[in-house]
């Protein structure tokens, strides 16, 4: 590494070492999808966010889960508004951290679960480019609702195909469908090292740490200790971070 550095120097060209990273963010009311989730978690590694109502005393299985219901009904009746989407606890994230989020949900009324919606209304825009995947757990009711709720609110997401359908009566089985799924949709890929070129358009090169200090006004990391960085490079039309490995 120390000698590529080097020839960046010179050349203005180096390849550094990417470590992709993924968020798991769901809701669970029943545990089914909490249960999906920790079968996920010993899979892959993850950070892993789970949202929750800010409002704690509703009873959503009174009724037929008629107050599910309505917070639907809102949602589709105006879902650009803020107000149509149920309050839940703040959540405190920075999607520049992941390249991957994986988005776990119950279907509510052939939609998705209304308090993951509201984080999705929150955040969508913020997962723009990012590769994200879909799990959903129903009783029996196809995902296609789901599927259109998470496109709608994270309008530039890059979805991998396909969504993974897990039905309640199979959440014991949920381990061999998740491993099945994330070889379907290519995960390995996804969260291998992969290398980042840095070229000579590059005009200037920033190094911080992970607490956001600038440490480096160039790419000459050899007096560095060894750990993870975030690079910042800018050329005539651009500006990008990348945490690299070093």
């Amino acid at each position: 590494m120390k000698k590529s550095i080097a020839i960046f120097i010179m050349t203005l060209t180096i390849t550094m070492a990417m470590q992709a990273k993924t968020l798991i963010v769901y809701y669970s009311y029943t545990n089914n999808v909490h249960r999906i989730v920790t079968a996920l978690q010993s899979q892959i590694e993850a950070d892993v966010i789970r949202i929750e109502p800010a409002e704690k005393s509703l009873d959503y299985a009174a009724d037929n889960y008629a107050i599910g219901s309505a917070q639907i009904a809102a949602i589709r009746a105006n879902p650009d508004d803020a107000a149509s989407y149920p309050a839940i606890d703040p959540v405190k994230v920075n999607f520049d951290e992941y390249d991957t989020v994986i988005v776990a949900a119950p279907l509510w009324w052939s939609s998705m679960a209304a308090p993951l919606q509201t984080f999705l209304f929150n955040h969508g825009k913020e997962m723009a480019g990012k590769n994200i995947g879909l799990i959903v757990s129903s009783a029996s009711s196809g995902i296609s609702g789901v599927e259109a709720d998470a496109h709608r609110l994270i309008p530039e997401g890059k979805f991998l195909s396909p969504s993974l359908w897990i039905r309640s009566s199979q959440t014991p089985n949920a381990s061999t469908m998740i491993a099945n799924w994330l070889n379907e949709i290519g995960y390995s890929d996804l969260a291998a090292v992969s290398d980042v070129i840095i070229d000579d358009a590059i005009e200037s090169i920033r190094i911080f740490d992970l607490s956001g200090n600038l440490i480096r006004y160039s790419a000459d990391m050899s007096s560095l200790p060894h750990g993870i960085y975030i690079v910042q490079s800018t050329d005539a039309e651009n500006a990008s971070s990348k945490k690299i490995i070093w």
